[in-house]
């Protein structure tokens, strides 16, 4: 579990040593409007007027879609570079970003593999037109993938956004998080770029993967770490960082 800046960790990772990419990075969108999309918290667009909750802002919500493609294609890239052949990535994104999440993936050599939806039951309705209900994960392979396992994964995901011991504004559910990690190898390694609250982790530990997990907030990095630790012994892990 490394604390720091996402490109700055990727660096440091050696080649073709990571078997899958499982990520939800902050999707700068939550607006109609640039101004909506760049002037306003984390919290401020996702979190509904007199919630009960008071979770911790995230950073990295606030860029526009031009700066938020350049800089997944960025990220992508040096994890292509990490990944070993057949290695599979999938990205986290709504309706609003899923077109440019496909053209980053391609843009750093990934194959464009499919576009996964999460249907949300528990979501808001909207007056006049179609709820929006679902998010999206846009998946590719690192050459092609490995023909010889005999593994069979879903094309859709219906679960509900966790709402008991939720930690994290966009906390993704670990039932959910548990199917999408074995598309790794078992005792293969899942990276998360954006670990926010660590499901990615929790669901990779849980199902026999290892885990490589980097967070720049310090806030979300302490919660990660718990969450990691209350899945493993003492000797199971290491926490690493801060980087320089």
């Amino acid at each position: 579990m490394h604390r720091g800046g996402v490109l700055t960790v990727l660096k440091t990772l050696p080649d073709d040593s990571v078997h899958a990419v499982i990520t939800d990075r902050p999707y700068n969108s939550g607006g109609r409007t640039s101004s909506d999309r760049t002037g306003r918290t984390a919290r401020a667009k996702y979190v509904t007027t007199g919630s009960a909750h008071d979770l911790e802002n995230f950073p990295g919500e606030n860029g526009d879609q031009r700066s938020y493609r350049s800089w997944l294609t960025v990220l992508l890239t040096e994890a292509y570079r990490a990944a070993v052949e057949h290695s599979v990535a999938m990205v986290f994104s709504d309706w609003c970003q899923e077109p440019t999440t496909s053209d980053a993936l391609q843009m750093a050599g990934w194959t464009w593999s499919g576009t996964i939806p999460w249907i949300k039951p528990a979501s808001r309705p909207r007056k006049g037109g179609f709820k929006q209900s679902s998010e999206f994960i846009t998946w590719g392979v690192k050459g092609s993938l490995d023909h010889s396992r005999d593994l069979y994964l879903s094309g859709h995901f219906i679960a509900s956004r966790p709402r008991k011991d939720q930690v994290h504004i966009a906390q993704k559910p670990v039932e959910i998080m548990r199917q999408l990690v074995q598309i790794c190898p078992e005792d293969g390694v899942v990276l998360d770029p954006f670990t926010g609250s660590g499901s990615t982790g929790v669901a990779a530990l849980r199902e026999g993967r290892q885990f490589v997990g980097v967070e720049l907030s310090s806030h979300y990095a302490d919660v990660a770490e718990r969450r990691l630790e209350a899945e493993l012994t003492q000797d199971d892990f290491v926490l690493a960082g801060p980087e320089e």
